[in-house]
């Protein structure tokens, strides 16, 4: 299932073939970064550059005697490039490696989700506009409010997508940053320097300080705005799967030809994208709770961190790339039932206009304490007896010394809820 959605390449960043030629390509930036400063003869890096690769059958062949994958990595790389591979991984531990290769591979993965969000943004851009006037109730608590627009809807979503966008632009900076600082981050044997040239090459910036390791807040921030993220396509997916409850039925997943509901009843089309969707965002944000339960390490550095990482990084990455393009996908072919969002609003009577005649009593001069009491009791009698919310307020005495029959019925057209709409699109997609 997941494969129609989600995009190869996001899977290929996480299998070893790239994770270790990761690992090499940072290699080799030392090598030649220690080439620079004379520690590398360059003959060696020559032959280093042209000879340096490895297998991965090889590598996890030798992983099952050695129980350490950097070293069956570099026992492998070395048989393939012969004496001068004594120059490479001079000086420096493993984390070295592993942490400046994860940092690559997280920002080759949060660059593609970052594409996928831009091409999520201009679908939710592309039916706002389409539906900028469409009437239908607004909800709080889940009971009818006043008329909104579906375009409003998603103009919302549009703007929380925006702050997404730089909640990842700026965990791709912060997660961007390597270390070839040794084993407990003194530069003993690698100085500075060299790291500062070997991390420019490779597009990573030095952390200011280290231990053995890159410190995990970084990585926490990383997946917390994956988590976050999720949540904002969690919040979509419940929003469409109540209005898509048959007692609303305001808009419907798309149900492809041939697609069947329910094993048992034919006639079941149910949400089950975005229900799908709600499901994968616990594990999103499960991961990133991970993730900061990933921070306190013991002294300069334990392990504990490696095997959580090793599961939540693929994880979240390939879960968020995937249900992008799910919901991306549901949005483009969501059915829109107008004439139901017409019946919906119509099904209060007219009590949605409730606040619309207090505030004209309030423009007459009432109290506006006063003018809600007044409203309010007709309001709770076409609760209580199903009439029509007009007629009881024309026909409230008290009301009728302050509103004609005329201005009363100017406050029952829909239309007033679609003043401001204008300048609220501008304000989202103009500013965008």
């Amino acid at each position: 299932m997941i494969s129609r959605y989600t995009r190869p390449e996001m899977g290929r960043i996480w299998e070893n073939e790239n994770r270790f030629a990761k690992w090499l390509k940072v290699e080799i930036a030392a090598c030649e970064a220690m080439a620079d400063e004379g520690i590398v003869p360059q003959g060696a890096l020559e032959i280093i550059k042209s000879k340096a690769s490895f297998q991965v059958e090889r590598i996890l062949e030798i992983e099952e005697v050695t129980k350490h994958d950097v070293i069956a990595f570099l026992t492998n790389v070395a048989e393939n490039v012969g004496p001068d591979s004594r120059y490479i991984h001079l000086g420096l531990t493993s984390s070295d490696i592993l942490d400046t290769s994860f940092a690559l591979l997280l920002k080759e993965a949060i660059e593609m989700i970052i594409r996928d969000v831009g091409d999520f943004m201009e679908v939710i851009k592309k039916r706002a506009l389409e539906h900028k006037y469409t009437l239908m109730i607004g909800r709080s608590h889940g009971v009818h409010a006043e008329p909104i627009t579906l375009g409003l809807k998603l103009a919302c979503w549009y703007s929380e997508m925006e702050r997404n966008l730089k909640r990842l632009h700026n965990a791709c900076d912060v997660i961007s940053y390597g270390k070839m600082s040794g084993a407990v981050g003194t530069f003993a044997n690698v100085s500075p320097l060299i790291e500062a040239k070997a991390l420019k090459q490779l597009g990573l910036k030095p952390a200011d300080i280290s231990t053995q390791i890159i410190q995990r807040d970084r990585h926490a921030e990383y997946f917390t705005s994956l988590a976050i993220l999720a949540g904002t396509l969690e919040k979509i997916a419940v929003e469409i799967r109540h209005l898509q409850r048959t007692e609303v039925l305001e808009v419907e997943e798309p149900f492809a030809k041939g697609q069947k509901g329910s094993s048992a009843m034919p006639h079941k089309k149910n949400p089950i994208g975005c229900e799908n969707i709600s499901g994968l965002a616990r594990l999103v944000r499960s991961n990133s709770l991970a993730s900061m339960e990933n921070m306190p390490l013991w002294h300069e550095r334990d392990i504990s961190h490696s095997s959580v990482e090793r599961v939540i990084a693929p994880d979240s990455t390939i879960l968020i790339d995937y249900m992008l393009k799910r919901m991306a996908g549901i949005l483009e072919g969501l059915v829109i039932h107008k004439d139901r969002m017409r019946e919906n609003m119509n099904m209060t009577k007219g009590l949605i206009n409730s606040q619309h005649v207090l505030v004209k009593l309030a423009e007459k001069g009432l109290e506006r304490q006063y003018a809600y009491v007044m409203v309010q009791r007709n309001a709770m009698r076409v609760w209580e007896s199903g009439e029509d919310f007009m007629e009881t307020v024309m026909q409230d005495e008290e009301i009728a010394k302050y509103l004609t029959k005329e201005e009363i019925s100017s406050v029952f057209d829909l239309n007033y809820h679609l003043t401001h709409v204008d300048d609220i699109f501008d304000r989202v997609f103009i500013s965008a």
